[in-house]
């Protein structure tokens, strides 16, 4: 669908009040509420890469394009933007952007927001509205591209961005850490505390077909490393000594298929066990993620759910997979561990889920403080609530 195609079916749901659900590569359809809509627009024919500056580190490009297919045009010239989604391979630049995701990398490279310096979106009156441009420092005032990150796809729907570009990092190296008992915590101080940083790092527990290595009696750490030889090369020697100070004994370097055993990390965030099981996603600072996650796992294992955990050291996300060993033993138990999770962080979000009970849960907590300027925009926006009804938090 071209975009001409696109503005008169929004201009005509719009006028006839038939709401709208946005799509790309519905890789993140689980994370947030489903949308009410009796319309599905799909975005994946604008998939151009328009523009490449790479003398000026900027590009591009239109929204509909995967995510895999838009960093290999960019690596052609050794470049990249650092979007860290689940299933790059269907993912959109769109629905990455609209769905605000966090990646692991953004305390080494910045959000994926941060790299957004113009945008091109349809608005549900059908106006095309374009903001910034490509040029790094362009915007004075408030910058409206940044509005529609993260938004869900319920103002409009981004059709296109541009981004300031990286040169690509010279290597790439994995370390894989058995953590035995009673080292969890000590590793992630001695890691989040070293000063040469890993551009990923992530306590893991579980997830044992997904994500590389074996746990120990404590799980397991993935640390990622990027930049030149001698930045890989110092930063495997401080961070084997780090964890050597926090009693890991033994950390296993990976320097084969580290792109692939990433992604894999990734893609566990949300990958589900059919219809028996949910996955939390909960914000907070890197120094209390070790806590938080254990504390939720044990909420989920009081009710009789296995778990699987992943927090990440420097960012301070800390992502939960309960599940049970079928799907009507599950129906019967996760209200009640949602009542205890809700209890204990009631601003975590359901990040994926395919079981039917799921629709009884509130998949965004606690509404969040703005709100109220939140739903403000919204009808400014789209004052008939077209776009992607129901799907965001508060039900906006």
């Amino acid at each position: 669908m071209t975009l001409d195609q696109l503005r008169e079916t929004v201009v005509d749901c719009n006028r006839e009040g038939r709401g709208i659900e946005i799509q790309g590569g519905s890789t993140l359809r689980g994370f947030g509420s489903p949308a009410c809509a009796e319309v599905k627009l799909t975005t994946t024919g604008l998939h151009r890469m328009l523009a490449h500056n790479h003398e000026d580190l900027t590009c591009s490009t239109q929204c509909g394009i995967r995510v895999e297919a838009f960093a290999e045009l960019l690596a052609q010239r050794g470049q990249f933007v650092p979007i860290d989604v689940p299933l790059r391979r269907k993912a959109t630049i769109g629905g990455a952007l609209a769905s605000g995701w966090l990646g692991p990398r953004r305390h080494f490279y910045g959000r994926a927001r941060d790299f957004v310096i113009g945008s091109q979106v349809l608005l549900a009156d059908g106006t095309v509205a374009n903001a910034g441009g490509m040029v790094v420092k362009n915007v004075s005032g408030y910058d409206m591209s940044k509005l529609y990150v993260g938004s869900f796809g319920t103002l409009g729907i981004i059709t296109q961005a541009n981004f300031k570009t990286l040169p690509l990092p010279q290597r790439r190296r994995a370390l894989i850490a058995k953590l035995p008992e009673g080292t969890r915590a000590r590793a992630a101080a001695q890691v989040a505390s070293c000063a040469t940083a890993p551009a990923a790092a992530l306590c893991i527990e579980g997830f044992r077909k997904s994500i590389d290595g074996e746990d120990g009696v404590d799980g397991r750490m993935f640390l990622l490393l990027e930049g030149s030889s001698a930045i890989v090369e110092r930063a495997t020697r401080d961070l084997r000594s780090a964890l050597g100070r926090a009693g890991v004994p033994e950390t296993t370097i990976v320097d084969t298929g580290v792109s692939e055993a990433f992604e894999r990390v990734l893609d566990a965030c949300i990958a589900t066990l059919g219809e028996r099981s949910i996955t939390y996603r909960d914000l907070g600072l890197p120094g209390d993620a070790i806590d938080r996650a254990a504390a939720l796992r044990d909420a989920a294992n009081r009710r009789e759910l296995f778990t699987d955990v992943l927090a990440d050291v420097m960012n301070g996300d800390v992502f939960l997979r309960v599940s049970d060993r079928d799907s009507r033993a599950f129906a019967q138990k996760i209200e009640a561990c949602d009542d205890e999770v809700r209890g204990l962080r009631p601003h975590s979000v359901i990040a994926a889920g395919d079981a039917p009970v799921r629709s009884s849960l509130s998949a965004w907590g606690v509404d969040p403080p703005a709100i109220g300027k939140m739903r403000e925009l919204k009808n400014r926006f789209d004052p008939h609530g077209t776009f992607n009804r129901g799907r965001f938090a508060g039900g906006i």
